[in-house]
């Protein structure tokens, strides 16, 4: 019965029918009905098409977004009337995507007069014949106002699980202040002029290790999810390897990848360097930017929340740090409730160590010891992964494991991201 509705509402179908009715009462104007759709439906169809309803958006690659600093801003010569070209290597495949752009926190508005999305041939090369140019609404150029974002339309695109795809973009006029994402780990190619051939030469290319204006990508999926992962550096990947995609979240998504269970799970990494949930650090707080950044983002089924550390390290006194503690239990609880609204698990991560690092006091680590002891027994958490656990000195448990940690005793090196990703049990993500 299914079968049988789904043909009579096929739009073919229908014509068909009406054509085969005139045929019957009106055989000449029948004949060239028949003809035209005939003819129309053996064109190859386009790479921009409509929305399969038995298909939905997944997350498959995102970047959190914020206001760049100076000392981050695009090199010489700049974004204007310029042409960048970004690497970013997603998680979950699919025949189809489109790309998300943003202009949260320009004052002024960006001009894209083209953009282009190819495989990744390594540096600033991309695959020869994989380039496909995206549109908006149909038409190339688009402009985004200040505060906004656009999604392209979508696109056929042989996305492969994992794939680094280069998301090329011809500039106008731009902003003064330039969204983006500092801590990319991964490096971009600034050349000058309006180059619009996807042949173009990007040799001459400035390199810089940052993202500017990409915000996420989409693939179409039928059965598959994503897991976003609100962090700070840690998650960000401060200390992981630029151009090696080695982060806790992008080990994760390779141990996904690799067991048919989990084969269809993105893996979002909304992490930025020096955030806080509470108030000050960098970019918005994890509260302030939690419904832009989980809840907003396509097809979430699982968070993981991994972020206090810089909380807690900017208490002043013991005083201070006793009332971030409890401010960050009560900010947990707030997600937690959030995210259950709309159906998502919440996974707490615990806090990893801090002796050795610029962090450490006596008051700030009981304070991290109070809120680890809290993400792991209050019982508000879906569960728990246990980071400090996992990367933590046995014979010094205050500290990360020497082999582990990149230099500052706080953040972990690519070791010790592989220790982090691989403490994660894939049977949490679980489709029942």
């Amino acid at each position: 019965m299914v079968y049988k509705l789904r043909i009579f509402c096929n739009p073919f179908f229908k014509r068909f029918q009406f054509a085969r009715h005139l045929f019957l009462r009106f055989p000449a104007i029948g004949v060239f009905l028949f003809a035209f759709i005939l003819l129309g439906f053996s064109i190859s169809p386009s790479d921009h098409f409509p929305i399969e309803h038995s298909k939905k958006w997944i997350g498959t690659w995102a970047t959190a977004p914020q206001l760049v600093e100076p000392r981050n801003m695009p090199p010489a010569p700049g974004l204007d009337n310029n042409t960048l070209r970004q690497i970013v290597c997603v998680s979950i495949g699919g025949e189809s995507l489109r790309v998300k752009f943003s202009n949260e926190f320009g004052t002024g508005p960006v001009e894209m007069e083209s953009v282009q999305i190819a495989v990744s041939n390594g540096g600033s090369e991309i695959v020869k014949d994989t380039g496909k140019e995206l549109k908006f609404k149909g038409v190339s150029e688009v402009i985004m106002e200040p505060g906004s974002t656009v999604i392209s339309d979508p696109v056929l695109f042989p996305l492969e699980p994992r794939m680094k795809v280069a998301i090329t973009i011809v500039f106008g006029k731009t902003s003064p202040d330039v969204t983006g994402h500092p801590g990319s780990r991964t490096t971009s190619y600034l050349l000058a002029g309006n180059h619009t051939s996807s042949e173009m030469d990007f040799s001459k290319a400035v390199p810089t290790d940052h993202w500017y204006i990409i915000n996420g990508i989409d693939v179409e999926a039928g059965k598959a999810a994503a897991i976003a992962i609100l962090g700070n550096s840690i998650t960000d990947g401060r200390g992981s390897g630029t151009n090696k995609q080695n982060r806790w979240p992008d080990i994760l998504s390779i141990r996904l990848l690799k067991d048919k269970a989990t084969q269809k799970i993105g893996v979002l990494n909304m992490g930025i360097g020096g955030n806080c949930v509470l108030k000050g650090g960098l970019g918005p707080t994890a509260l302030d930017r939690f419904q832009r950044d989980v809840l907003d983002k396509e097809g979430v089924r699982w968070l993981i929340i991994m972020e206090g550390v810089n909380d807690i390290g900017s208490a002043k006194d013991s005083a201070e740090a006793l009332q971030v503690a409890k401010d960050l239990k009560i900010a947990y609880n707030t997600m937690i409730e959030k995210a259950r609204s709309q159906g998502i698990k919440v996974y707490g991560g615990t806090i990893t160590p801090i002796k050795k690092s610029f962090y450490y006091t006596d008051y700030r680590e009981k304070a991290r010891e109070s809120v680890n002891d809290w993400i792991r027994n209050s019982g508000r958490f879906d569960a728990v992964i246990d980071f400090d656990e996992a990367i933590r000195n046995p014979e010094e448990p205050l500290t990360i494991l020497p082999e582990a940690q990149s230099g500052d005793y706080l953040h972990p090196n690519e070791l010790g991201y592989r220790i982090m990703g691989e403490a994660v049990e894939l049977s949490l993500f679980s489709w029942k």
